[in-house]
Order: C-alpha cells, then sequence, then structure tokens
C-alpha cells in the first residue's frame, strides 16, 4: 500500500491519509496535523514536528525490567517530555535536549543504583512528538496476554 501511496504522489496526485500509526506518517507524509481527541495539537512537515520538540531520545536497556519504575523516577528530571516504557519491560525512551544529556543519564541510573546494558541515542519519531505534546502514547499499547 505504501508504495501505491507513493507512486501517487510522486505522479502529482494529493492523497489525503488518515492514520495512527505514525510511522506510516512519517514516511508518507509531506505534511502532518496530529489530533488529539479531536483538537489539532500540531502541523507541520515530519522534520519541522520532530525539531518542535527540540532534542533526541535516549533509549536505554535495563538489566532488571523490575528496576523499571526507580529507572524512569531517576530520569524524569532529565527528560523533556515523559520517560516512556515501550511494550518491552526492561527499556524506556527519555527525551532529552541532545546528546550532552548522555553523560546525565548514565550518572542518574548509577546514584539510582540501577545497571543497564544499553544505551542509543537517536532522533525523536512522531510518536516521540505526540507523547511530548499531549503526554501519552499515540496508540494504547498492547495488551499482555496470559
Amino acid at each position: 500500500m505504501w508504495q501505491v501511496i507513493e507512486s501517487l504522489v510522486a505522479a502529482g496526485t494529493t492523497v489525503l491519509l488518515c492514520t495512527q500509526y505514525l510511522e506510516e506518517a512519517d514516511q508518507l507524509a509531506q505534511r502532518v496535523v496530529i489530533l488529539d481527541q479531536g483538537r489539532v495539537v500540531a502541523e507541520g512537515t515530519p522534520d519541522r514536528l520532530r525539531a518542535q520538540i527540540g532534542g533526541d531520545v535516549v533509549e536505554v536497556t535495563l538489566r532488571d525490567p523490575g528496576d523499571g519504575p526507580v529507572a524512569r523516577q531517576a530520569l524524569q528530571a532529565i527528560a523533556t517530555a515523559p520517560v516512556e516504557e515501550p511494550s518491552a519491560g526492561n527499556r524506556l525512551r527519555i527525551p532529552v535536549l541532545g546528546a550532552e544529556s548522555l553523560p546525565d543519564v548514565v550518572r542518574a541510573l548509577d546514584r539510582a543504583g540501577v545497571p543497564f546494558s544499553g544505551l542509543a541515542l537517536h532522533e525523536p519519531t512522531l510518536d516521540d512528538v505526540f507523547l511530548a505534546l499531549t503526554g501519552r502514547r499515540a496508540e494504547p499499547a498492547p495488551k499482555e496476554t496470559s
């Protein structure tokens, strides 16, 4: 479907795409309007929207998923928006001002006594933009099955 939409746009057709999958919007759209509970909270190009939240995202992989609450609390002081715990319980996503925040992330985890096994810095996604603007994820977290 993405290829069909890209072909239509390349041929000069204007396409209005409504989606809750922000990765899809990021890949396909030249202009994005973010709605939250029926009202416009932001609009612009994907790059402009990412720049609007000002910074990067640090993803931390914890050694023990049980350390999530302590780590989240320790890292919230550094974060520019709520610290998010994606469906994988041992990972945290921390919106930060930039790469210069990496030492602060490491120090905060060290002070809290939380060991980690991975640390990555990347540009924010449109999901990160939605989280920063609304304080919650764009789509509900998948329900865990027992």
